[in-house]
């Protein structure tokens, strides 16, 4: 039997599941300029920042002149800030173009070089999720377990409908009883409607959930799905007909995939990257936990590897701290030293 949970104010407090930190967070105040969410993001990339720009700010003020060992060790802290293998020899080698170009000499001029060209790197990826017209727009939620996939769905709940957006929430996370329970917490707090069934088919709850959605005149529907590894084939077949369930509900849908990542997984979010993509042509892509890890610099290896747009990054866990990626501005953090 399926479930509805709908509340008609959201409570002030809510008992959350252990697990769902976010959830628990008390909501911080809204920052009312673009600067304060990137002190926030300055904030949250502390830990990146320290292994990546710090070490590269360091490199650069003990060498005088630019020369090979600089590069050679240059090499060592990207590969080490988990950039990637393919992405670090791009950074070097659109670096070395900088250097002839402008006819650089000083290791301190290197900086903004470096800067320059990781946002070019970085900047594909900086595009924003658009929400067309069509009604309900479908978003399906992929990843592996852990990676943030209920949580991302809560704060995504938040944010459209801070842009005048209705939301359904479906819990199609069968598996894990938390997972339903996490969503229903979720669904109180925003004020929206959750459709779960206990058990069962994850198609089949997003299916009734597209058909309630019609039915209702909801703007989005934002689906979840059970965390599967990529090596689980089974399982990747089994997400495979997940979407192909969703397009007997509404052709066009989803109209939007989005792959939840958790930062910390680094070079391995790669690996996820191209999985989920091959089975599930994804869109978009969420990285969570940048606040919690030293691995930030995966996002070159990314868009070197397989440049999907990156829609959101969450930077801690408050209810306003998943953002629309911006490249400068990420840039920016990471080397950034007060």
């Amino acid at each position: 039997m399926f479930s509805f949970f709908k509340k008609d104010k959201a409570p002030a407090s809510v008992e959350t599941p252990e697990n769902d930190q976010t959830a628990a967070a008390a909501e911080p105040d809204k920052p009312t300029e673009k600067k304060g969410w990137l002190s926030r993001l300055k904030d949250g990339l502390a830990r990146t920042r320290e292994q990546l720009g710090g070490q590269i700010s360091s490199l650069f003020s003990r060498y005088g002149k630019i020369d090979e060992d600089l590069y050679e060790e240059l090499e060592t802290i990207l590969l080490t800030s988990d950039v990637g293998v393919e992405a670090t020899q791009a950074l070097l080698d659109a670096l070395r173009k900088e250097v002839r170009k402008h006819k650089l000499e000083q290791a301190e001029e290197l900086k903004d070089a470096l800067q320059n060209v990781l946002t070019e790197l970085l900047a594909p990826l900086e595009q924003p999720l658009v929400i067309t017209q069509q009604r309900p727009f479908v978003i399906m939620l992929a990843g592996v377990n852990g990676a943030g996939k209920t949580t991302t769905i809560g704060k995504l709940a938040k944010l459209f409908q801070s842009q005048g957006l209705s939301v359904l929430l479906a819990a199609g996370d069968t598996f894990r009883a938390a997972a339903r329970e996490q969503l229903a917490v979720w669904g109180e707090r925003n004020n929206v409607t959750v459709i779960s069934q206990e058990g069962g088919d994850s198609a089949a709850v997003i299916f009734d959930a597209i058909n309630a959605a019609r039915a209702r005149n909801i703007d989005i529907v934002l689906a979840d799905t059970a965390g599967r590894l990529p090596t689980q084939l089974h399982l990747m077949e089994e997400i495979k007909k997940v979407k192909r369930v969703i397009q007997k509900a509404d052709p066009g849908a989803p109209h939007e995939v989005l792959l939840v990542l958790d930062a910390n997984t680094g070079q391995n979010a790669i690996t996820q990257v191209k999985a989920f993509d091959d089975a599930l042509q994804v869109t978009g892509l969420v990285l969570t936990k940048l606040d919690g890890t030293a691995k930030g610099g995966v996002i070159a290896g990314i868009a070197k590897a397989r440049p999907i747009p990156i829609r959101y990054i969450g930077v801690g866990e408050g209810m306003d701290d998943l953002r629309p990626f911006a490249a400068k501005d990420f840039v920016n953090a990471l080397f950034t030293v007060d």
